[in-house]
């Protein structure tokens, strides 16, 4: 049994329902917006904007293991982030029909007690199918996609756009589960073993 205070940086619903599935006992901590890395690398842009969650959370907490995320589209060297309007929602769903794109997730362990930082990517290819105007348009005016990055959701209505998935499935939702677990054991925390 685990008694130590885990911390999510995430306002996101997502994260918050994975983490509950997995039975943690954890307080959500809004990062306020925290992801305006302006790197231009996938890799480098998902580590800086999990690690400013991890830090902002870090002022406000003393004795908790604090864990961040931040999720990003990748498509022909371009990032895709959250949409900005209908708009842009439909530009974005639009240009991933019928292709293959990556999405790229960091995830950012800061233990404040030992003051120990991890942050770790996870990267799942996957291919969207050939979609119709009117596919893209009535999926985007569901609401869906608004707070999504590259303007789709893997675990809703937007599993049917989805073609194929070579790699982990959670990493697409916006917290890759295994890799977390792999990361929390390294914290002395084995989700597996140390339930509730």
């Amino acid at each position: 049994m685990h008694t130590r205070k885990i911390v999510l940086a995430s306002t996101s619903p997502r994260r918050i329902q994975l983490l509950k599935q997995l039975g943690v006992k954890f307080e959500c901590f809004d990062p306020n917006s925290s992801e305006d890395s302006i790197a231009t690398g996938p890799k480098q842009r998902v580590k800086e904007n999990a690690e400013k969650k991890a830090r902002y959370a870090m002022q406000q907490y003393s004795e908790a293991l604090i864990i961040a995320a931040d999720t990003i589209v990748y498509f022909e060297g371009k990032i895709l982030e959250k949409p900005r309007d209908v708009a842009d929602a439909i530009r974005m769903v639009t240009q991933l029909s019928g292709q293959v794109h990556f999405v790229y997730t960091a995830i950012f362990i800061h233990d404040t007690i030992s003051g120990r930082s991890r942050v770790e990517v996870e990267k799942t290819l996957v291919r969207i199918k050939n979609l119709t105007q009117e596919e893209i348009y009535s999926y985007v005016l569901t609401g869906e996609s608004m707070d999504k990055a590259g303007a789709y959701a893997a675990q809703g209505l937007g599993g049917l756009l989805l073609e194929e998935i070579n790699g982990c499935f959670y990493n697409v939702v916006g917290l890759p589960l295994s890799l977390l677990h792999k990361m929390l054991v390294d914290f002395d925390l084995d989700l597996l073993i140390d339930q509730k």
